[in-house]
Parts: C-alpha cells; structure tokens; sequence
C-alpha cells in the first residue's frame, strides 16, 4: 500500500497546528500567573464577560467566545459548583459576588501575563494577531 499523500504534507506548514501551538503556548503563560486562583483561562474569561457586562444566556456566551457548548458547558458548571456563577436567574447566567471579587482579585495577575505575552510578541506580532482574528472572524 503506498500513501502517497502523506508524501506531499508537512505539518509544519499546517495553520490549525501553528494556531493550537500559539494557544498551548499563551495558556502555558497564563496558566503561571492564574495557578494561585485555580482557575483556567477559559474560565476566566467567562468570569470576566459575566462580571463586567452582567447575564449572559449560554448561546450568548458561546456566540462571544466562540467556544463550543459542550465546552462551555463545563467551565460555567465548575464555576457555579465554586459559587463563581449562578444560574437562579435561568436561562441568565450571572456572576455572583464571590465571582467578581475573584475575578477583580486577578486583574493583577492577568495583566502581568498579558505584560509577558505583549513583550513576546511585540507591537508587529500583536497586530498580526489581530489582523488574522479579524479576518478569520469576518468570513
């Protein structure tokens, strides 16, 4: 049996590859400065996005993280199992106190992460990013 396809690819080359190279690399990153919180970076977005513009239904919140209900699904039921999130309000749901305490206990930490990775990257390779975010989000 020959496999001649295999022949012609290069994973190197492969965007989906370079891409989750890129977010292993940024989580890794994040994930040095948020340990203290037990809290991943998925999470922490949530958290962010429920604390600063207030209930979200789920679909909202997968349509704005662009993350997969199943996925998102977990992360919202680990933070309502931490009394992070609350569903009382359903379909809305809301962060509670404890969880904007939280998440404004680690603005600190996360912006030393973002600090790390915008010194790594530079003003050209932050653009880069934005440029393929957008383009990639605009089609």
């Amino acid at each position: 049996m020959e496999f001649n396809n295999l022949a012609t690819a290069d994973p190197r080359t492969c965007i989906s590859g370079k891409v989750m190279r890129l977010n292993r690399i940024t989580a890794n990153i994040f994930r040095k400065y948020l340990s203290p919180f037990n809290i991943t970076d998925s999470q922490l977005t949530v958290l962010f996005i429920l604390s600063k513009m207030g209930g979200k239904k789920q679909k909202e919140l997968s349509d704005i993280m662009v993350m997969e209900k199943s996925t998102l699904n977990r992360n919202l039921q680990r933070l309502v199992e931490r009394g992070l999130l609350t569903k009382d309000e359903f379909p809305l749901i809301q962060a509670t106190q404890a969880g904007k305490k939280l998440a404004n206990e680690m603005v600190p930490e996360w912006q030393k992460a973002m600090n790390e990775i915008q010194n790594l990257l530079g003003n050209e390779g932050e653009q880069a990013l934005d440029l393929v975010l957008h383009q990639l989000q605009n089609n």
